[in-house]
């Protein structure tokens, strides 16, 4: 039902978006570097129940809209190529700043409110919006049936890739902090090498030929 490739292609877009610099990025390096390791970890509890909200609306219903109107497809696609198209350029362009580079001077919040922060900041990230709307479903087939199935597996691929990452850099944000403080070049190639994979991927996107059928 799900093929090998589209795993493959989610996981990369969700490698590339998720080493990106972004809101949930932001948050949880401030609160793991000011108030600790457990606070970054109850803070991604909520960034992921905000992508398994993103995940179960978008899923719901484009599974009933790619079935009936298949031609949205090509506009979806050209509009996800275009979106990593444009990350990829906010991580190589000049000017750029550190995400680990942040006021560490930060009131202590409690569990529930560091909770309710994380889900409210994924909830209005507009990356995880724009990345369940028109990116993952690029990778549903919708010759094989089953789209809702196919949006949850897919969408747990993402969100599983997103956890594993974020609690990696949940726990050594205080030691990339202080290592990157010392390195500026280090991250000028993180930057680079970013930009370059979300690139590669936004061409394959926009220049991928196959078109979606309902049988």
């Amino acid at each position: 039902m799900v093929t090998v490739g589209a795993v493959l292609g989610v996981t990369l877009v969700a490698l590339g978006m998720v080493l990106t610099p972004g809101p949930n990025m932001m948050y949880l390096v401030s609160r793991s570097i000011s108030q600790g390791r457990r606070a970054g970890l109850i803070s991604l509890g909520g960034v992921a129940v905000g992508f398994l909200v993103y995940l179960t609306l978008a899923t719901l219903g484009l599974s009933v809209v790619f079935a009936t109107v298949p031609g949205l497809y090509l506009a979806v696609k050209l509009a996800g190529a275009g979106y990593l198209a444009w990350l990829a350029w906010q991580a190589v362009r000049p000017g750029g700043t550190s995400v680990f580079a942040l006021d560490t001077e930060l009131p202590t919040d409690s569990n529930r409110k560091l909770f309710t922060m994380g889900l409210l900041t994924n909830l209005l990230n507009p990356k995880a919006a724009i990345m369940y709307a028109s990116l993952i479903p690029q990778f549903v087939d919708v010759r094989a049936g089953h789209l809702l199935v196919q949006g949850f597996v897919l969408g747990g691929v993402q969100i599983a890739i997103s956890m594993l990452v974020n609690t990696a850099i949940v726990l050594a944000a205080g030691t990339i902090a202080v290592f990157l403080a010392k390195r500026p070049a280090w991250l000028r190639v993180q930057r680079y090498v970013t930009g370059t994979l979300l690139g590669l991927i936004a061409v394959k996107l926009a220049t991928d030929k196959a078109r979606p059928t309902v049988v």
